[in-house]
């Protein structure tokens, strides 16, 4: 699932963003690499994350990947949050948008599409 220009998953009809009251979003972002890519696709993460972390104080941005291959390829896994609750600080279609920019630098390390899950804060 893709995430569409207004920040929404491509196919869910999900409500756009986040506004005053709303719960917060944190995006994870999944896609696949080749394993003779790793070291690359880490690399290249790791300093764009840090760069958008450098921009963005309160946001904390992780790489994961499963421990094991499947068909010769990684699953890597991305996540987007701000340490804070304050509304001012969100992941809002401008900084998912600045997310995307920054990850057209794997564009020729991964295998296929990422995929961008949304999920709010609830009050269960």
């Amino acid at each position: 699932m893709a995430a569409a220009a207004d920040g929404t998953a491509k196919g869910h009809g999900q409500a756009p963003l986040r506004t005053a009251g709303q719960p917060m979003r944190e995006l994870f972002i999944y896609y696949r690499s080749r394993v003779e890519c790793e070291a690359e696709v880490a690399a290249q993460v790791r300093r764009f994350q840090a760069r958008l972390m450098l921009q963005h104080p309160a946001l904390v941005a992780r790489l994961l990947r499963r421990p094991e291959a499947k068909g010769g390829l990684l699953t890597w896994m991305e996540t987007y949050a701000f340490a804070t609750m304050n509304p001012d600080r969100a992941i809002d279609a401008d900084m998912q948008q600045q997310i995307e920019a920054s990850a057209a630098c794997l564009h020729g390390l991964i295998d296929g599409e990422r995929h961008t899950e949304v999920f709010t804060t609830c009050a269960c």
